[in-house]
């Protein structure tokens, strides 16, 4: 267990130093915080509302703040370039979140263009229940992304890091929460970059 913790410990600080440069993208990533940790909430209740809620505020924001805040460049603090810590990252690096977010646009349209999913759904009677057939097609897509990714560690790495990088995921919003909540005070006062989250 003290492994797994330290493991645990050691991807959430490499993801943090070498991913979350940008105040913008960690007030992002806040606002994503508090929208997951509220879906976390609500998926007990309901499940579609929950997902429509993670995905389309949740994950848009966080991934915006990935994919147009931070930094492409040579990172001089953690001396490494872009690629090389795209070749490292343990779980979905820009390529596969490219990926990952193309097949969540592609659920609404699939749903759009074909209801009832060739007969697996009972035909959605109106806008609403279209909406919650793309909040099941979503949080389908989810879980099946983190069942997918942490399969795949555990043959190019091992099971416990597979293991690690799930729970990792799953508890992100908690930590990003502690970690970015004084982000958008930051910004605010004119702060750009965060030199502390690689130090």
């Amino acid at each position: 267990m003290t492994a797994f913790r330290a493991q645990l410990a050691e991807q959430r600080w490499d993801d943090h130093r070498f991913y979350h440069h940008s105040l913008v993208n960690q007030s992002l990533h806040f606002v994503s915080a508090c929208t997951f940790i509220t879906a976390y909430l609500i998926v007990w209740i309901d499940p579609a509302v929950a997902s429509l809620l993670a995905w389309g505020v949740a994950m848009t924001s966080r991934q915006a703040g990935h994919f147009f805040f931070e930094p492409k460049g040579y990172d001089h603090v953690n001396d490494a370039t872009h690629a090389h810590k795209e070749d490292i990252k343990i779980g979905y690096n820009l390529f596969r979140k490219w990926v990952l977010m193309s097949l969540w646009a592609s659920v609404p349209v699939v749903l759009l263009i074909e209801p009832t999913l060739f007969g697996t759904l009972v035909r959605p009677d109106g806008w609403e229940a279209y909406l919650r057939h793309v909040g099941i097609g979503w949080l389908v897509l989810g879980l099946g992304a983190i069942a997918f990714r942490s399969i795949q560690l555990f043959f190019i790495r091992d099971v416990e890091t597979g293991l690690v990088w799930a729970t990792k995921i799953m508890t992100d919003p908690f930590s990003d929460f502690r970690l970015y909540k004084g982000a958008p005070r930051r910004l605010l006062k004119g702060e750009r970059m965060d030199d502390h989250a690689t130090a």
